[in-house]
């Protein structure tokens, strides 16, 4: 499609508020798409790394109790 002019181009033959808003939805979920898998996976992480070292401690009390 050829546009006479950046007007005609964002004017988009009269279709401009579907093609702009379709574009601008588009983008705002991707970018929270993002942000809420960055979170997730920071708080998967985090939990993880929470049961390691709860494990780590109830092996090292273990090892305590024997010794005992």
């Amino acid at each position: 499609m050829h546009f006479e002019s950046m007007s005609d181009f964002f004017a988009m033959g009269g279709y401009a508020s579907y093609v702009w808003s379709a574009f601008g939805i588009t983008f705002a979920s991707m970018i929270i798409l993002l942000i809420m898998s960055i979170r997730q996976g920071n708080a998967l992480l985090s939990n993880v790394s929470a049961k390691v070292e709860r494990q780590a401690r109830i092996d090292a009390a273990k090892d305590l109790e024997n010794t005992l």
